[in-house]
């Protein structure tokens, strides 16, 4: 349970009202409008500790605020965990964004004190598999009140699922339910996260295969103590595929309780059976695809499941044809996010269309009611013939570009500003991969870093100023570059390292480092990354794929100097998702300090394997889900082809 009273969230809107209660603002340290300055604080090694010569670089530490807009990020408990570890047991918890620069940490094994720190992590020599843990945080000389954890002794937590069972589709075919995409929230207001999972049946299928019929796609929430809350079941109105299902766990209204937001249709059921639409109505045409009949935006309340409301969808499908083809396969590329458009509440962001007409569209929900905000379409008169068609990407990103306190959405090579209007587009077309954050810190601002697609694209691979789209540098290829990846690996070069599969691993600066990318035992790596061990660079977070299987199992690889990577964990157990992509369900900063957690299903989908470092930093930094443009990276993480969120400050070594 949170130390903290569940008040409803509500944000400083001016500073001459210091008494209205807040929740956790991402301000003191992680500022929310500080996404687009490319300031970089010092991240100093805790008093005490030793880095090793390393200079490391976090949060930001000049700011550009709008007048009146603050941000809220959730109100979170200290989310500790302990793990065994070489030499004893590793403990870790959680820094606010908006606790003091001089906050210590009093952690208490079993009662007694075993010491003050001022940092966010602690091995205990003397630990064991049986010991428990304290954490109290020392505020003004004050001692708060704790959060208490046991030690995983497997070290992960095994978070057993309710698999859902399987059936048949109407052309006789029958199909079985797989873990898939999962997102976190404060569904119940406690400070400690829930899971949202995705179930995807056996026969989900890409968006360009429409004759085949699909299961229907099911969601579940989910304690971490394997607690079952809700299942939601979206019906055989909605087709099973990653395209068509991606869905948004955010905090909407603020009352300090999450929702989940997702597409439906008529026969969409919610927790409590209560049905959307008309229950019998099908809209599957002879081949099963689906390519008429209502479309719904629902908002379900995290706590139950229950339906609170349901709008018409937009972007609406409208004729088929309308978005390039008669079949289904442009009309059906969909993906969400959250975004702070007003750069004090979170708005729902929907869209339609990648490869060649392109809308968005912006939802407002306030506890009863959903209101659009904007919508774009690049067939509008407003947009048409400026270069947004065809733009679209697999997936998206959330930042604050122009350091206004309001949020734009990246869509591939284009960008829509905070009020629904178009930003900018590099016209270089569509991609299957970006990465958006202070990747270059030597200059100011945020960088995105794309791969494109068509074969007559001006750059295969490019970075570009994500206020401006202007292009920093990249290469001509003439290929389909369909993987790309930035991380900073190393500190011999300033800033993140950024590699693809059109060949070369490059610094920030564009200057090349190998022909050859990060790799290990041939298979090279583009998937995901995590910070997971003690220093300030990020790991590979990757699969080891087995084509017999259909899945991989989870690994985590070390750059050390060489394109060929050292790994650093892995475990056979732990099985990827979403084909050759390897994901797993989640990677984010769900407990502990600053490093990322991994949420892998297990073979057969009946227990969720949660796994958290269990090494120790002699850096600190606030929850990385304190800084906005990581928070909302994680909310839009599963939508199509899966990327690893990035933080909205330059984070590495220099």
């Amino acid at each position: 349970m949170s130390p903290f009273p569940r008040t409803p969230h509500r944000p400083f809107l001016h500073p001459r009202r210091p008494r209205r209660r807040a929740g956790r603002m991402a301000g003191a340290l992680l500022a929310a409008v500080l996404a687009g300055t490319g300031g970089a604080l010092a991240l100093p090694p805790a008093a005490g500790a030793t880095a090793s010569g390393t200079t490391a670089s976090g949060a930001p530490a000049r700011t550009t605020v709008r007048a009146g807009a603050v941000r809220v990020a959730e109100r979170l408990d200290r989310g500790v965990v302990a793990v065994p570890a070489t030499g004893g047991v590793l403990v870790t918890w959680r820094m606010f964004g908006d606790d003091p620069s001089d906050v210590s940490f009093r952690l208490y094994r079993g009662g007694t004190l075993l010491t003050t720190t001022a940092k966010t992590n602690h091995l205990d020599t003397g630990g064991s598999a049986s010991s428990t843990y304290e954490v109290r945080a020392v505020v003004g000389g004050v001692e708060q009140p704790g959060a208490r954890t046991a030690v995983w002794g497997a070290g992960r937590l095994d978070v057993p699922l309710r698999k859902p069972p399987g059936g048949t589709t109407r052309d006789g075919v029958a199909y079985t339910y797989s873990a898939n995409d999962a997102s976190v929230g404060d569904l119940d207001g406690d400070g400690a996260y829930e899971l949202v999972l995705k179930w995807v049946p056996s026969n989900a299928t890409d968006v360009a295969d429409s004759g085949t019929c699909t299961g229907p796609t099911l969601f579940d929430a989910y304690e971490l103590d394997g607690t079952h809350l809700w299942r939601v079941n979206l019906g055989t109105n909605v087709r099973s595929g990653s395209h068509y299902d991606s869905f948004q766990v955010y905090d909407y209204d603020r009352d300090g309780r999450a929702e989940m937001a997702v597409r439906t249709s008529d026969g969409t059921r919610d927790a409590a059976g209560t049905v959307v639409g008309d229950p019998g109505a099908s809209h599957l045409a002879a081949n099963c695809a689906v390519l008429s009949g209502p479309e719904y935006l629902s908002v379900f309340d995290g706590r139950t499941g229950r339906v609170m409301a349901s709008a018409p969808f937009e972007p609406a499908r409208g004729s088929v044809a309308d978005w390039g083809d008669t079949w289904g396969n442009r009309e059906g590329r969909l993906l969400s996010a959250t975004a702070y458009l007003d750069g004090t509440r979170p708005s729902m962001v929907f869209s339609r269309g990648v490869y060649e007409r392109i809308a968005l569209a912006a939802y407002d929900w306030n506890g009863t009611s959903l209101t659009r905000r904007w919508k774009f379409d690049t067939v509008s008169s407003t947009n048409q013939g400026k270069g947004y068609d065809r733009q679209g990407n697999h997936n998206l990103a959330v930042a604050d570009v122009d350091a206004d306190g309001r949020d734009e959405i990246l869509y591939g090579a284009m960008a829509v500003d905070d009020d629904g209007t178009g930003l900018w587009t590099t016209r270089l077309g569509h991609g299957d991969a970006l990465h958006v954050g202070d990747l270059l810190p030597s200059r100011p601002g945020l960088e995105s870093f794309n791969v494109h697609e068509h074969t007559d694209a001006a750059y295969g691979y490019e970075m570009h100023d994500a206020r401006t789209g202007q292009v920093l540098w990249g290469q001509h290829t003439g290929t389909d570059v369909g993987r790309g990846l930035c991380a900073d690996l190393t500190r011999d070069h300033a800033g993140a390292e950024c590699w693809s599969s059109g060949g070369g691993l490059h610094a920030a600066d564009g200057t090349r480092i190998s022909g050859a990318v990060p790799s290990l035992g041939g298979a090279a790596s583009y998937d995901s990354a995590i910070w997971w061990d003690g220093d300030a660079h990020r790991e590979l977070l990757d699969h080891r794929w087995s084509g017999t299987a259909g899945s991989g199992y989870g690994q985590v690889l070390k750059y050390t100097g060489s394109t060929e990577l050292t790994r650093i964990w892995y475990d056979t157990a732990a099985r990827s998702g979403n084909w050759t992509k390897g994901n797993p369900a989640l990677s984010a900063d769900i407990l502990g300090d600053w490093r990322e957690e991994m949420l892998w299903r297990d073979a057969d989908s009946t227990t969720l394997r949660l796994y958290t470092t269990p090494h120790p930093t002699d850096f600190r930094l606030p929850t990385l889900m304190h800084d906005p443009v990581y928070r909302l990276g994680v909310a839009w993480q599963n939508t199509g082809y899966n990327q690893p969120p990035q933080v909205g400050y330059y984070l590495g070594t220099r």
